[in-house]
């Protein structure tokens, strides 16, 4: 191309249709929107020009509906050294390291097809971080299907499993957390919810704002073909009755490629040619491309010729918006492409030099020596929509007495209920599945503990991460719900002895369009960054998920919580297993029996009503630090933070994971029911199990922190005196029986 190639107009393809209504429609743009789009272009745009400001004007990748809100989240403390607005979130870990993550959905090409839709879901957060310099050390998920009576449920689990399990495991990293609901309001729209945690020197992290007049701009990885074109889009649109046919948007992954990607970009970043890199990850080569030169101030000229290719046939449309897999773009120092290219031949991947920078903040397009698209820069990104949309706040449901909850008629059968129904039941099935013990660093395994726990290689330290989010608290008030969403991640962290540090979110949730929906997400937001302010839990990466409905029928709002701490010496982490007798089982934090919205409520008496437990975020705090100095004195054997199903539940969960049982009463004086007291679902509460309980009462009682000795672990069974009297094998029988029973059982 030419220097003066900017101000050259673009030629249509041949073939291409007239832009009508219609097809401005197709591409979800409002006519509105569309006029904007004139406005900045001054004339009519080309197919590929329409094809560009439709993916990057998308909800998926403008956030132009979410925006407002989520700058009211907190996202800076002194060991945040990138939140926001990169590829993932950045925090200091000490000893010159930091750790990279980001947490982010794919939750409609799952449902559509749940192998690649959840696999690739999987490749793109992996892609995200470890373009930041990062090599990852762990995944985690969250996953939520419909009622698994549903007809689709028992397929859509088994292929999600599946394809998180075959991607993570062949690129040889561990995935050691997560978590798995059903219920039936994700009947029509799954969510599949995919974190990655890495680690890189601080002095070698890499970002993606292009620099450098003339610099080479290089494409990596592999080849673009026709997947996942409008990808962004379809994202960004309830599904209907058609949504079947939207297969083809839905991208095809291959793990052993990206493991090599992976190994050819940090060798690459062992050098100093590298200027900027990003992902090729929604809207592929237009977002990547396009966000680069922005974030850098600079224009582009590419050469889409140029651009490996294995489909024959394939136009400029096609190039700018496949979602193919496996791909990066690269801004090198000038006269690196050579180096560069023969490491990533090295390693049998493309490479491609494409484009080069230039100072006119212009995208301009060339295909066989014509120009297809010259787009300004800055107003798409400065002009692109932003919305305030209507919202209306979901209020405060009246307070469920617990008196009026009548009380298992059996309380051994009420125990047993609980630990099998699909929510509490056992989820090795699942885990069993994904090989979490590659690497050789994993401390604390899924079954082990609250979060899991990660050796930082090269030293003592340990870093501990997790997934929450409870949605029945969010859907029955979503300040609440947001709250103990962030709260119970800190808590999950608190409980194995490491400091919380930082969060990335992953927030799920129906059509903005609608006030009520869009007055979930605002009193999410507004609860969620009440207890990260109040926690220091500051916000460094996330993604928006929306229009999650299916011919009007939303999802629960689900605001999940991916986060990640630190603990400097990992010999004293603990986990939640109670593996030993005579240990004094205490209880600390305030019980009131809490029974609205409970699990107790829903599985025994079919009943989804009532205020969810209320977040006492000072509360949180005080008996958080001292459950984590209790810890790091050495003074505690095992931790379990009480959430879902309360205390009886959380002590069946640690003696059948331990193989010790215990006998356990209430204390004197307790004003709740038993059946509230034992299930209640009260926040700011954790059991521990210690060989030290005078001591930590003493220093309870000292530090202002309520706490109280149940009795002590030991014995083949679970006994609550007066109430319930278990064999641990009854218990664990009925645990893990569930979810292979319902994988395993023939339509």
């Amino acid at each position: 191309m030419t220097i003066a190639a900017e101000k050259k107009l673009p030629v249509k393809l041949p073939n291409e249709p007239a832009i009508t209504p219609q097809i401005v429609a197709e591409h979800g743009l409002a006519s509105d929107e569309y006029e904007r789009l004139l406005k900045i272009m001054g004339r009519e745009p080309t197919m590929v020009e329409l094809g560009i400001f439709s993916a990057m004007w998308s909800e998926h990748c403008s956030y132009k509906s979410s925006k407002v809100w989520l700058k009211k989240l907190p996202t800076q403390a002194p060991w945040v050294i990138q939140g926001p607005g990169e590829n993932a979130g950045v925090i200091d870990i000490g000893d010159g390291q930091a750790a990279i993550f980001k947490m982010e959905s794919h939750n409609h090409p799952s449902f559509i097809e749940p192998y690649q839709g959840a696999a690739t879901g999987v490749g793109g957060i992996l892609r995200d971080v470890f373009t930041m310099g990062a090599r990852p050390v762990a995944n985690l998920n969250a996953l939520r299907f419909g009622d698994p009576k549903h007809p689709k449920t028992r397929h859509l689990v088994s292929g999600v499993v599946a394809g998180i399990g075959g991607y993570g495991n062949c690129m040889g990293i561990p995935t050691v957390g997560g978590e798995t609901n059903f219920h039936a309001a994700y009947n029509g729209n799954i969510l599949v919810n995919a974190m990655t945690v890495g680690i890189a020197p601080t002095d070698k992290i890499f970002y993606a704002a292009a620099a450098g007049l003339g610099n080479p701009m290089v494409y990596v990885g592999s080849k673009t073909g026709r997947d996942g074109i409008h990808g962004a889009t379809m994202s960004s649109t309830e599904f209907n009755e058609d949504s079947e046919s939207k297969r083809p948007t839905v991208q095809v992954g291959d793990p052993f490629v990206e493991k090599l990607l992976l190994e050819a970009c940090l060798e690459l970043m062992a050098t100093d040619a590298i200027v900027a890199i990003q992902d090729m990850g929604a809207a592929g080569l237009t977002s990547s491309s396009f966000e680069m030169a922005a974030k850098g101030g600079l224009g582009l000229e590419m050469v889409l010729d140029e651009v490996p290719m294995r489909e024959t046939g394939m136009n400029p449309y096609e190039l700018m918006l496949s979602e193919s897999q496996e791909r990066m773009l690269i801004v090198l120092k000038p006269g690196r492409e050579d180096q560069a290219r023969r490491i990533f031949e090295k390693w049998e991947l493309d490479f491609a030099v494409v484009g080069h920078l230039t100072d006119t903040e212009r995208m301009v397009l060339s295909w066989h020596g014509d120009i297809v698209a010259n787009i300004p820069i800055p107003p798409l990104v400065t002009e692109a929509p932003v919305y305030e949309r209507p919202w209306k706040l979901t209020d405060l449901p009246a307070v469920l007495d617990a008196s009026a909850v009548p009380p298992p008629k059996d309380w051994n059968a009420s125990l047993l209920q609980l630990m099998s129904c699909p929510d509490l039941a056992s989820k090795a099935w699942i885990w069993h599945q994904y090989d979490h013990l590659i690497m050789g660093n994993t401390a604390i395994r899924p079954q082990d503990g609250d979060a899991a726990v990660v050796r930082v290689p090269g030293g003592h330290k340990g870093l501990a991460m997790t997934s929450d989010c409870t949605p029945r608290y969010v859907q029955a008030h979503p300040e609440t719900g947001g709250r103990q969403a962030v709260a119970e991640a800190w808590r999950n962290i608190t409980a194995t002895g490491a400091t919380p540090l930082a969060v990335t979110d992953n927030m799920n949730f129906g059509n903005p369009q609608k006030p009520e929906i869009m007055g979930q997400f605002a009193g999410a937001i507004m609860g969620m960054a009440e207890s990260c302010k109040a926690l220091d839990f500051p916000v460094v990466s996330g993604n928006v998920s929306l229009y999650n409905e299916t011919e009007g029928r939303p999802i629960l709002p689900t605001p999940t919580i991916g986060a990640v701490g630190v603990i400097d010496d990992i010999g004293k982490t603990v986990g939640s297993r109670l593996t030993q007798g005579g240990l004094a089982i205490i209880l600390v934090g305030e019980t009131q029996g809490w029974l609205g919205q409970s699990i107790y409520l829903r599985e025994l008496h079919g009943r989804e009503e009532g205020a969810p437990p209320p977040v006492d975020l000072a509360a949180e705090r005080r008996n958080g630090d001292f459950v984590r100095g209790q810890i790091d004195a050495r003074r505690v054997a095992a931790c379990h933070d009480l959430s879902d199903g309360g205390l009886l539940v959380g002590l069946a969960e640690m003696c059948i994971a331990g193989g010790t049982g215990a006998v356990v009463r209430a204390p004197a004086g307790t004003a709740a029911p038993s059946h509230a007291f034992f299930y209640g679902e009260d926040q700011a509460r954790y059991i521990i199990a210690t060989g030290s309980g005078d001591d930590i009462l003493a220093a309870a009682q000292a530090a202002g922190v309520p706490a109280v000795q149940l009795g002590y672990s030991g014995g083949p069974s679970l006994v609550v005196e007066g109430l319930v009297s278990l064999a641990l094998a009854e218990i664990k029988a009925a645990h893990e029986a569930w979810l292979p029973n319902y994988m395993n059982a023939v339509e």
